[in-house]
């Protein structure tokens, strides 16, 4: 690892300098002296360092100085400061400017390697965390979408939720697709005592029950055809963290009553065994679907309703917080700018009254997807309402005027269904919204072809 490291030793004194360097190449590191601060500055203009060894005492620039000054343009690089008078006040004055560490003069090359070695160790692990950070940006991307707020209502969700994180309760979140409920089961998350244990999730409604049965709860080797090993479920993997189950009531009462069992004594039994396993979880749940009325149906069963709500978080859906829409249309402008390259200032006042006035069905997704799209087609310095006509195909973009919520739902759907030639899986992704919510929006409308 060190061979890929860059040293730069800063010091007046030139024997020093090339000690250094010898001790530090025989090390595997590779090494650059200059002799001093002007001149450390200087080749940071064009070359990157990893580590700096930094005299304390040097005419002109002393160390300190370069040391505030390196921290201003490389904050993440390390640096260890030199000194030939051990002061413990030097020693902490530099700490607190942001040296990792002090050597004293003179060198035992012992020490410096035993000092280098402490370094590279922590090199690793700077290294290994920034790697963790891009990968939780990139996995979760928009994760910070439903966190840019403006309106009242989302302002009294977000102080519901710094509330109710600092319990166990089980939480139910409801609301339409694409309102942000998973974030929120995140956020939840992230703000309990079990943030630092496992956020495992699982979306209840995209497999069959059997699959689910074996999702949930694991399964033992040979417990049915093609379970050559066993697996644990994801209600033992949840164990001191959070298990979010989305889409529950997609969740069969068959199913239901055997959740229900675990849930009370925080306990399972992986399908095809015998041994009760205990897993300690938070359980979130999440569905945008209306379960008193599928309790009334006799699809959803009451004693697990109860179960998975003790607390409930409803998440209003985009067309009654209009006063995010305009905040939410700037922060991804902002986003697809960044990734396009291109130069755009922002919205047209028209282009903002028709995001506004429309009745986003796949909300803060279907948003997201709507300014993507103006982004890449936008010719000007700023999107107009010529660029969002696919909201309103039948409107006449010059004479722009009143149109109902409906009606522009209606278009809307219609003209994406359109260009996808009537495929609903392709129509529903565009949209931003499920399959299903897609269908029941068609049969409102009467879309279904004959």
């Amino acid at each position: 690892m060190s061979l890929s490291k860059r040293i730069m030793v800063v010091d007046d004194e030139e024997m020093i300098c090339e000690a250094l360097r010898g001790w530090l190449e025989k090390d595997g590191f590779r090494v650059d002296v200059t002799f001093s601060g002007q001149e450390a500055l200087k080749r940071t203009e064009d070359s990157f360092f990893d580590i700096y060894l930094v005299d304390v005492k040097m005419p002109g620039m002393n160390g300190m100085e370069l040391l505030t000054r390196l921290k201003e343009v490389q904050p993440e690089a390390i640096i260890i400061m030199m000194t030939a008078h051990g002061s413990i006040e030097t020693a902490v004055e530099a700490m607190k400017r942001g040296a990792m560490d002090y050597l004293c003069k003179p060198f035992d090359p012992d020490e410096l390697s035993l000092l280098m070695g402490r370094v590279m160790a922590h090199k690793a692990l700077q290294e290994e965390n920034i790697a963790l950070k891009e990968q939780l940006v990139e996995s979760h991307e928009g994760f910070f979408d439903v966190f840019i707020i403006h309106s009242d209502p989302m302002r009294n969700i977000f102080s519901t939720i710094d509330e109710v994180a600092k319990s166990s309760a089980p939480i139910l979140i409801t609301g339409e697709t694409g309102v942000g409920k998973d974030m929120v089961a995140r956020a939840i998350h992230l703000r309990s005592e079990r943030s630092c244990g496992p956020f495992v999730a699982v979306n209840c409604g995209s497999v069959s029950e059997s699959l689910l049965e074996s999702e949930l709860f694991g399964h033992e080797k040979g417990a049915f055809t093609g379970a050559i090993k066993a697996r644990r479920g994801r209600l033992e993997m949840a164990s001191n963290g959070t298990l979010f189950m989305d889409e529950v009531g997609e969740i069969s009462p068959r199913m239901q009553v055997s959740l229900l069992r675990s849930l009370e004594d925080k306990s399972l039994v992986r399908v095809g065994g015998s041994k009760s396993i205990q897993s300690d979880f938070r359980l979130i749940s999440a569905t945008h679907r209306d379960l008193p009325a599928l309790i009334r149906e006799k699809q959803f069963r009451e004693d697990f309703y109860y179960r998975i709500n003790v607390i409930t978080i409803n998440i209003p859906p985009l067309r009654e917080r209009q006063d995010d829409i305009p905040v939410l249309a700037d922060h991804f402008l902002k986003r697809y700018t960044e990734e396009t390259g291109k130069r755009l200032e922002g919205f047209t006042q028209r282009a903002i009254s028709l995001l506004c006035s429309y009745s986003w069905p796949g909300n803060i997704r279907e948003l997201r997807n709507v300014v993507e799209r103006a982004v890449v087609i936008a010719r000007g310095r700023m999107i107009g309402a010529e660029e969002l006509t696919f909201l309103n195909p039948c409107a006449d973009v010059a004479s722009f005027g009143p149109i109902t919520l409906e009606e522009l739902e209606l278009n809307h759907i219609r003209a994406t269904l359109d260009s996808c030639n009537g495929n609903m899986v392709r129509a529903s992704k565009q949209l931003g919204i499920d399959r299903s919510t897609l269908m029941r929006k068609m049969k409102r409308y009467n879309l279904f072809r004959t």
